[in-house]
């Protein structure tokens, strides 16, 4: 396995026009942008990046786009989760080919996955499509209501997943995530993927995560991380709640579509979403930026350092 993921890696959107037809021209300066800012990797055709409404000719373009202007930077990770195994097995292999460095999965959500057993045979045949990959277990609950105990599922998949190489953890429970971070002595790369607890996870150890909001607020989050490693829980607690407030203020704005209309405001255009997300109208771009600026998110959100 190659070194052990770490830093806050971007859940990055997929960027659209306004007729909803893929924008893969936008793609090189966000990740000239990102990269600035101090990423330390991408996670692509995800949630955030809208992967289960993309076709997938659409998704192989997407993850093209990002592996050929990311030009080995920093990693790109892609997630190929998909109702049919088989297609998803396709986009394995598709990102193996292409070069990038690692590959995600959700199991088939529609009908359900029965058992820890069932979960592990998915991915498993996901994963034997990119034999020569790091593979990633995307563990989010709310969207998937898979949620099986994941000691259980590290058990099994260590006997059937040879490339396993963690999981994206992407849930408020922090003390299974504390868990997972040390079961069989660290084994695996377990990544957290709730942003609004971030310093949550870091009390418990972790080392690296996914995030939307690191596609615009990276400098908070490494303002989190920096004051942790120092010691200073004032100022974590009080940068964390900056979090907290922020993406409580989107989410009043539908969340994805709020999260893509800031990359707007932030002069990087990653168009509307896809129904039946509904992208934001003109006017509530208009009151979402006012409220961001009393909360003075354009001051500590991106750069600032009060």
């Amino acid at each position: 396995m190659p070194p052990r993921l770490s830093g806050l890696i971007a859940a990055v959107f997929t960027p659209m026009h306004e007729d909803g037809a893929l924008n893969l021209n936008a793609i090189a300066s966000m990740v000239d942008f990102l990269i600035s800012d101090g990423v330390a990797g991408f996670y692509v055709c995800g949630s955030t990046g809208e992967g289960p409404l993309l076709t997938a000719q659409e998704r192989k373009a997407v993850a093209e786009t990002f592996v050929k202007t990311t030009r080995g930077r920093i990693p790109v990770i892609v997630h190929v989760g998909h109702d049919s195994v088989r297609q998803a097995a396709e986009l394995a292999a598709h990102a193996q080919q292409i070069g990038a460095d690692a590959v995600a999965a959700i199991p088939p959500t529609y009908f359900g996955v029965a058992s820890e057993q069932v979960l592990v045979a998915c991915l498993a045949e996901i994963a034997a499509a990119a034999p020569e990959m790091p593979f990633y277990y995307y563990h989010v609950p709310r969207l998937t209501g898979v949620d099986f105990d994941l000691i259980t599922f590290l058990e099994l998949a260590e006997k059937r997943l040879p490339t396993l190489a963690g999981v994206k953890y992407t849930a408020p429970s922090v003390h299974e995530f504390q868990s997972l971070l040390r079961f069989r002595g660290g084994a695996y790369t377990i990544l957290y993927g709730t942003d609004e607890m971030l310093s949550s996870a870091l009390s418990v150890g972790a080392y690296g995560a996914i995030g939307t909001t690191y596609n615009f607020a990276a400098p908070l989050y490494q303002r989190i991380m920096a004051a942790h490693e120092r010691g200073d829980a004032h100022a974590v607690e009080a940068e964390q709640y900056r979090s907290v407030e922020m993406i409580r203020l989107l989410y009043r704005y539908r969340g994805l579509p709020a999260f893509k209309a800031v990359m707007r405001l932030l002069g990087h255009d990653c168009g509307p979403t896809r129904l039946p997300l509904q992208a934001l109208t003109p006017g509530e771009i208009e009151n979402m930026k006012r409220e961001l600026t009393e909360i003075g998110f354009f001051t500590w959100g991106h750069g600032g350092k009060e």
